[in-house]
């Protein structure tokens, strides 16, 4: 008679997100979807008009989810976190209202979602250390500052990769990313490349790499998100956090 695969086995389910890594998640969805919807009107002759409502409805959706994540964390009410919540509502609307639109008006609409998200979720990681709720993540000490300052960029939707005459290189917002710290963070599994997803650097070019995070690279920048910023040559794991308030709110976000 054989023997049954364990449970472990058969069920190898990961920790549910963080609302934290959530919201990072999320920015990478409204990443994604923007790059696909330039992709679309760059390259279609006539973009077929309902090609984004799917993804723009699924978008809405999830980012509704993330709203009752942070709800159901019954976090003590604070204007930052009120103000985190209003953001996320108005980010779902707009994204609804998008799906009615045709493919360059609903870019519009979605086109600072990613950094929206970000900065909601660094929000929530300062306001969750600050009442050392159970959800708060521990800082990975492996970061160093210019690979936290990467994770970030890479969240908000700002950074693609390239090559060029058999040299790699990549664009970035400011602080520039290097190709040297992308190889680091890739090295470590905490950020990957999807080839050709992204726009051409220049009208008629060949499309370029998006970088997104992995899942590690995820819980790695929930774990440092909304720390504040490693002074040069300050070594991994010896960024001050910052201190916890003497009292709390009683009152909770309805």
């Amino acid at each position: 008679m054989t023997t049954p695969p364990t449970e472990s086995w058969l069920f190898d389910v990961p920790p549910p997100l963080t609302p934290v890594e959530r919201l990072l998640r999320l920015a990478d969805q409204y990443t994604r979807h923007n790059d696909a919807l330039d992709l679309l009107f760059r390259t279609a002759t006539s973009p077929e008009p309902q090609a984004h409502v799917a993804s723009a409805k699924r978008l809405a959706s999830d980012t509704r989810t993330a709203v009752k994540a942070i709800h159901d964390e019954r976090l003590y009410e604070s204007t930052e976190l009120t103000e985190t919540v209003v953001r996320l509502k108005q980010l779902a609307f707009l994204t609804t209202a998008s799906a009615d639109l045709g493919v360059r008006a609903a870019r519009e609409l979605t086109a600072l979602a990613p950094q929206a998200a970000v900065g909601c979720a660094a929000t929530l990681a300062t306001e969750t250390r600050r009442r050392h709720w159970s959800t708060a993540i521990a800082p990975d000490e492996r970061l160093t500052a210019a690979q936290r300052t990467a994770l970030a960029q890479i969240a908000c939707g700002h950074v693609v990769a390239s090559s060029s005459l058999g040299r790699e290189f990549t664009r970035s917002r400011e602080p520039k990313v290097l190709m040297s710290t992308l190889r680091a963070l890739e090295s470590k599994d905490l950020a990957e490349r999807t080839p050709n997803s992204a726009l051409g650097a220049y009208l008629g070019g060949p499309a370029q790499d998006r970088v997104c995070l992995t899942q590690a690279g995820v819980t790695a920048l929930a774990s440092v998100i909304g720390l504040p910023p490693a002074r040069p040559g300050t070594a991994p794991g010896t960024t001050p956090r910052p201190i916890p308030t003497a009292t709390q709110a009683t009152t909770r976000i309805r």
